[in-house]
């Protein structure tokens, strides 16, 4: 045994050794495998058997590739310098690109476009052939096309069903023109590197011939994700010499959602007749009786290899599952354990929360913000930092303060109304020459001639809707406010003609939005709480909780781990099993073995038996996950078990849940909030009457007209051209223009020619 893999175990140095023939490093969470895969590509160099040019080894992550290649370089020095093939698949593949792009109908100076440039593609081409992009939108299209790169498939490949699946029946056709278009701008996505080499590989057998006898061996790192086009392109480099060593874990596959097929590492062996399957079970990171209820979990899952994973440490804490009232106790139930870990010297940066999705980050935010814990969010943005979020509270800030300009900048047209650039260039002019607010002078602007027909007729309809809720503002909750905005300005609409993952992420984390909205009576109050939270001291960089999704955990480990909100409906997600049934379920229950790995001395389950969503208590059931938790590794807290709630736990000292939407809820003040006043005609006045900020008159916001320029004068207007003045209202002036007719323009727009 060479000195470099004498500290491996006997499983690790096996794999390391066995140089020959296809091999399967089936390695468990916390086994070491990183160590083994890295000794074993070591140990083909040292051994000669290969030259570092002659190996391949694939990664997923520019991170995994950068660890892999100093680990390497501790093992046999500067030699892995001369491996120019370990990296992701996008890089291989891209370097592969440039030498063989005239294959694909590219140059070797192909650029890459991302997801922005991908998506104004493919804007214009849904103009260019008469498709209503609202209703089948960008993005959606995008999705789809990466979705069938990610299975290998070309346009000509798509069936019946996938050509449905966009614009009824043209799925196909804007795939082929999409394609056509990136080779006429001499580009490719990140889903074509793959697609591209694999139809060269299988389109010129010379070349396919050149890599298969370049690369002696093929080293693949996180072999459970691999996606279609991977797993093929993989096939075919190692068919002809069958010197495949791959490395993953069944048990971990967590990604289908982007394409990544858990069959892969399951037909291995058929793949490979006779490769040679090594288990890695010793765990180096976790208690046995962490180990024990991972174990007993993931067994309920039928597609699966098969290990065991054992432990030399001692036993540990069992897994802890709390049952709690609701998601605000969950909260705080958590603070407070942490508040117990930090006196007893556990270090914050050793405790992490993760959650299923998202939303479920809001509530212990807030709660951490109000007892002085320090936290950071992993994989995205805080709570009240994502986009989806900051643009409803834009819309809220406008209603409560129309004179903040930031706000309304920011919605002005979200969703897209038409309103570009010129448009916003206008008003801000107009509020610099007037010193009104940006949503003040767009409201005088809508009133003149100086924009577009088609702009003016939206932003005096955006105008009228802000009327309206402001009015609304005072007699219903903050919370059924921003449901009423989000449907009437069309923002849920737009999320869901997405049809992605993504867009289902955002929708749920706005309905949490409007469930925290739930806790203030006025919209006020809501606001003032958000501005604090916001100001949570984010250059602090002392000890964190860490707080992230699951997913976004994969391959991280912590002393401590929490994980709340083990409910059905919410873990498993009812979105997953109903999109992907008994396989979704097997996925959720893989993640749910991903997140109690991640422990290495304590893991605490918890899970609530009511959850108010849109506004509405509900009872929630116990995730069927904590049912499946082996007994002799867990202890749960509350004798309650199953469906049963803690209704009864406890009653007479708990508030009833229910009883704020008791029909006989006192009555809100019918005190009129702040807003702009409505013109007897149905119009709007020439200047905003209310403007909601305090000491100022409406007459202080009344445009003074301009001295020099009385009726008669002769005037320069750049859109309009030179005309004579022939009437005025105030700063508004009727202009009968030499080219352009009799327009009604605001007089800061014009200069006297005379």
């Amino acid at each position: 045994m060479p000195p470099y893999a004498q500290g491996l175990n006997s499983p690790q140095q096996a794999a390391v050794m066995a140089t020959e023939g296809p091999v399967l490093m089936l390695a468990g969470a916390g086994t070491g495998k990183t160590a083994a895969l890295t000794t074993r590509l070591g140990h083909l160099i040292a051994t000669r058997r290969a030259w570092p040019s002659e190996i391949l080894c694939v990664t997923f992550t520019n991170r995994a590739a950068r660890e892999m290649r100093e680990r390497v370089g501790q093992l046999i020095g500067s030699a892995v310098e001369g491996m120019p093939w370990l990296g992701t698949f996008h890089s291989i593949c891209a370097k592969m690109l440039r030498r063989h792009a005239e294959l694909a109908g590219l140059q070797p100076n192909y650029t890459i476009i991302d997801t922005d440039d991908q998506l104004r593609l493919l804007k214009q081409l849904i103009t260019q052939n008469d498709l209503d992009e609202k209703r089948w939108p960008a993005r959606q299209l995008a999705g789809l096309i990466d979705r069938w790169k990610n299975r290998g498939l070309n346009p000509e490949d798509l069936d019946a069903a996938e050509n449905e699946a966009y614009a009824n029946g043209r799925g196909q056709q804007f795939y082929k023109l999409y394609q056509q278009r990136l080779k006429e701008l001499n580009a490719c996505d990140f889903g074509d590197l793959l697609l591209h080499m694999l139809n060269i590989f299988r389109r010129n057998r010379e070349v396919l011939e050149q890599y298969q006898q370049r690369f002696k061996y093929v080293l693949v790192d996180e072999y459970q994700d691999t996606n279609a086009v991977q797993y093929l392109w993989l096939r075919l480099l190692a068919q002809e010499r069958k010197n495949i060593c791959v490395v993953g874990d069944d048990d971990q596959s967590i990604y289908s959602w982007r394409g990544a097929e858990v069959a892969n590492i399951l037909r291995f062996e058929k793949d490979f007749p006779g490769a040679k399957v090594i288990r890695l079970e010793q765990n180096y990171r976790s208690t046995p009786h962490i180990l024990g209820a991972a174990s007993g979990l993931i067994s309920s899952n039928s597609e699966r290899l098969g290990k065991t994973l054992w432990t030399e440490r001692d036993g540990g804490d069992k897994v802890r599952i709390i049952s709690v009232w609701d998601a605000p106790e969950e909260a705080r139930r958590v603070g407070e354990e942490i508040e117990r870990l930090e006196r007893e010297g556990a270090p914050l940066d050793q405790v992490a929360i993760l959650v299923r999705a998202q939303y479920q980050t809001r509530e212990f935010e807030d709660r951490f913000i109000q007892i002085g814990l320090n936290y950071r969010i992993i994989g995205g943005f805080r709570f009240y930092e994502r986009a989806e979020i900051r643009d409803a509270l834009a819309y809220l800030r406008v209603i409560a303060q129309p004179q903040d300009d930031l706000a309304f900048e920011r919605i002005y047209n979200q969703p897209k109304r038409g309103l570009g650039a010129k448009t916003l260039e206008k008003m801000h002019q107009h509020a610099r020459s007037t010193g009104m607010p940006l949503a003040a002078a767009a409201l005088q602007l809508a009133d003149s001639d100086e924009l577009p027909k088609r702009a003016s007729g939206t932003i005096a309809a955006l105008m009228r809707d802000f009327m309206r809720w402001r009015d609304m503002a005072a007699t219903v909750t903050p919370a059924e406010l921003l449901r009423t905005v989000l449907e009437e300005t069309g923002y849920e609409t737009m999320l869901r003609a997405e049809r992605s993952a993504e867009a289902a992420g955002r929708l749920e984390n706005l309905s949490e939005l409007a469930r925290a909205m739930e806790d203030y009576d006025t919209l006020g109050d809501f606001l003032e709480h958000v501005s604090l939270v916001m100001d949570n001291d984010a250059a602090d960089d002392g000890e964190k909780i860490t707080i992230m999704t699951m997913h976004g955990a994969k391959g991280l480990e912590f002393d401590n781990v929490f994980l709340p909100g083990w409910e059905e409906g919410v873990f498993p997600s009812q979105r997953s099993l109903d999109e992907g049934g008994l396989a979704s379920l097997e996925e959720e229950r893989r993640l749910a073995y991903v997140a109690i790995t991640r422990a290495r001395r304590r893991c605490t389950i918890l899970h609530a038996a009511n959850r108010r969503i849109y506004g509405q208590w509900t009872s929630s059931i116990p995730s069927r996950f904590v049912e499946e938790l082996p007994e002799v590794h867990v202890d749960r807290e509350t004798t309650l078990t199953g469906g049963a709630s803690l209704w009864q736990a406890n009653w007479s000292e708990r508030e009833d849940p229910f009883a704020h939407v008791a029909q006989n809820r006192p009555a809100r003040s019918q005190k009129r909030g702040p807003g702009w006043q409505r013109a007897l005609s149905g119009g709007y006045d020439t200047a905003p009457k209310r403007l909601a900020e305090p000491g100022r008159s409406a007459a202080s916001y009344a445009a003074k007209p301009r001295s020099d320029v009385e009726i008669g004068a002769r005037v320069f207007h750049d859109k309009f051209g030179y005309g004579e003045v022939v009437g005025q209202e105030g700063n508004k002036l009727e202009i009968e223009f030499e080219t352009s007719g009799r327009k009604r323009v605001i007089d800061s727009f014009v200069n006297r020619a005379d």
